[in-house]
């Protein structure tokens, strides 16, 4: 059982010209080669993620870029799985978004939250467009001592790249993380760009991509702390 291959399901609908869906095949792949161990990966297209759908086959779920999702509905279930199954959780760009949604709905209860990008006129869209696009730029990230992805960093400010439209919406943000949910990562502006929950595993998501570290042939410290997660929920 210990030299088992450490499976991560991939949430998202695969575009090949999708910067990020490039990066992450190359991101596991270093990982892999770096760490000795044994990671395979499989798409999850979000409109095949249904009920009967065997989500416990995976050590960990990363839900990816390039929303909005053929599926809302399937990528909230494999998000809900990971939270509520504590498997090891990254969301990067529109997985971070998805998380704060599913956690919205979920946990607080908040039947009538939408994402902005596909319902606009919802008097309750957790999620909606940024005050300045941040498609294909780069800014610094502050993030908090003693969190997840500080450890995963090893340093408290970070430079990374986005392809973003859609953030957290201001007038909910203060009800959304008075729970579990924690800001981990602010911008050099102030507003939110990661988050944890603190009573799980390991539950990360970014706005920004650190996956994109990969085709510069860096590997992206994030994503190796979500490796070992994996390896260690595994075991």
């Amino acid at each position: 059982m210990e030299n088992r291959a450490i499976r991560i399901a991939l949430i998202g609908d695969y575009a090949p010209q999708v910067t990020a869906h490039q990066a992450i095949p190359v991101a596991l792949g270093m990982i892999a080669e770096h760490s000795g161990r044994d990671v395979q990966f499989q798409w999850l297209p979000t409109e095949k993620i249904h009920i009967d759908t065997p989500l416990h086959d995976f050590d960990g779920f990363w839900c990816v870029p390039a929303s909005p999702y053929k599926s809302e509905a399937g990528a909230l279930r494999a998000i809900r799985f990971a939270r509520e199954q504590q498997r090891p959780f990254l969301g990067t760009c529109g997985g971070f978004q998805h998380a704060v949604l599913e956690f919205s709905r979920n946990v607080l209860g908040w039947a009538d939250a939408e994402h902005g990008e596909t319902s606009p006129d919802s008097q309750r869209a957790v999620l909606t467009p940024l005050t300045c696009s941040l498609v294909e730029a780069v800014d610094s990230i502050h993030l908090v001592a003693g969190s997840l992805i500080a450890k995963a960093y090893e340093m408290s400010e970070i430079h990374e790249g986005y392809r973003c439209r859609f953030g957290v919406n201001p007038q909910f943000e203060r009800e959304l993380l008075t729970h579990r949910l924690h800001a981990v990562g602010h911008d050099s502006a102030g507003d939110l760009r990661a988050i944890e929950l603190n009573d799980h595993v390991f539950f990360v998501a970014t706005l920004f991509q650190p996956e994109r570290a990969a085709l510069k042939g860096q590997v992206p410290p994030l994503v190796r702390a979500f490796v070992e997660a994996c390896a260690e929920q595994r075991q």
